[in-house]
């Protein structure tokens, strides 16, 4: 095997795909980035965990074929600090060791050999019929706002996943962990003017939007191809398993009005957040809300610690209201809120309270608050 590459090439290719490399592997070929020559133009990269595998396709000038893994972490160091230069790949036929030179730096990579590398995880049949296109921006837009609040990765059931709805001309995402639930839609071009309904797992998703700014087409497609799903656009490939079953029907559980409202900024409110948490207990994460006067009293205590208080002008006019939430919740939402100012509804101290931005975003999350003691 034989390349030559251009650095930024290399190291924009190194940076989509490494994320999906495994943290636990239990087969050391799923730390590594397997590099195989495509043809005399392209070379292909690939990382997996078994549940997510990415692939990306750089450009090079291919001199002989032939295919490797080498170790994730070490590529990404040499590749970042080498020049600005073409870099040459180097591998005889039967070795695994490969010969990585840039100007007056030389490199001797030990690999694991191809073979060891499953090729089902990214070999994968595309059919037009199984696919639909998608805007890139408000798809992204919607992951990052609505995919915050899915079950942690862990969790195997289907709350660990973000819900996809496209329907006529609208993109709806929604998650949910059962303690809150954000959702946000977009108006999308549905070209192809398939309805359909995915549960994505949502560290799927969550990687593809950190590598979305690498992609430089207005759409990405979308494929399902039995169990797995399939986001591709002109040079990456980002696959994914899909969770089965019925998910929530969070709508139901998301009031159209409140009988009390606060409009609050937002930025105000989370720098308050940020000073009066320093106090929380770090166990419950607990900090209390007083509504009352145009005005908001934020504040946190912990019995070996001390106290924290602070308040804020907002609008609000309706009956005082002591209301305590997981403050990490709300910081989650506020920073999601692409406006100035939120909309707060509320209704008493144990009822989900909404938060929406004040102006056209079509955007919501819902938060349920804890018990004061």
């Amino acid at each position: 095997m034989k390349f030559v590459v251009k650095k930024e090439d290399l190291f924009d290719g190194i940076k989509i795909v490494e994320r999906a490399t495994s943290m636990k592997a239990l087969q050391p070929v799923f730390l590594n980035i397997l590099i195989e020559t495509v043809d005399s133009s392209t070379i292909r990269l690939v990382a997996t965990d078994l549940d997510l595998t990415v692939t990306a396709i750089v450009d090079a000038q291919v001199e002989e074929d032939g295919k490797i893994t080498l170790p994730s972490k070490t590529l990404n160091e040499i590749v970042s600090k080498l020049g600005n230069k073409l870099i040459t790949f180097e591998m005889l036929e039967g070795e695994t060791t490969v010969n990585v030179t840039c100007q007056n730096s030389k490199f001797d990579i030990i690999g694991i050999s191809a073979n060891e590398f499953p090729p089902e995880v990214y070999n994968v049949e595309l059919k037009e019929e199984d696919g639909f296109e998608i805007e890139l921006r408000p798809f992204s837009k919607a992951v990052r706002q609505a995919g915050f609040a899915a079950a942690g990765y862990e969790t195997s059931n289907l709350l660990s996943g973000i819900v996809c709805d496209v329907n006529d001309l609208i993109l709806e995402i929604a998650s949910t962990d059962g303690n809150r639930l954000a959702r946000a839609r977009e108006h999308v071009d549905n070209k192809d003017n398939k309805s359909r309904q995915l549960i994505i797992p949502a560290k799927a998703l969550n990687e593809f939007i950190k590598m979305s700014s690498y992609i430089d087409e207005e759409t990405v497609k979308i494929y399902t191809e039995k169990t797995k799903l399939i986001i591709k656009s002109e040079k990456t490939m980002t696959i994914s398993r899909i969770l089965e079953g019925q998910y929530p029907k969070y709508n139901q559980l998301i009031p159209t009005e409140s009988p009390k409202e606060a409009i609050v900024n937002v930025s105000q409110m989370i720098s308050a957040l940020d000073r009066v948490s320093i106090m929380v207990n770090d166990k419950t994460s607990i900090v209390k809300l007083n509504f009352a006067d145009n005005e908001l009293t934020l504040f946190a205590d912990t019995p070996d610690s001390g106290k924290s208080e602070e308040k804020i002008d907002i609008q609000y006019t309706a009956e005082p209201l002591l209301i305590a939430f997981n403050y990490k919740y709300v910081l989650e939402a506020l920073k999601n809120i692409d406006c100035e100012e939120v909309k707060i509804g509320l209704n008493t101290g144990l009822s989900a309270t909404v938060l929406r931005p004040n102006c056209d975003e079509d955007f919501v999350c819902l938060i349920m608050p804890v018990q004061i003691r």
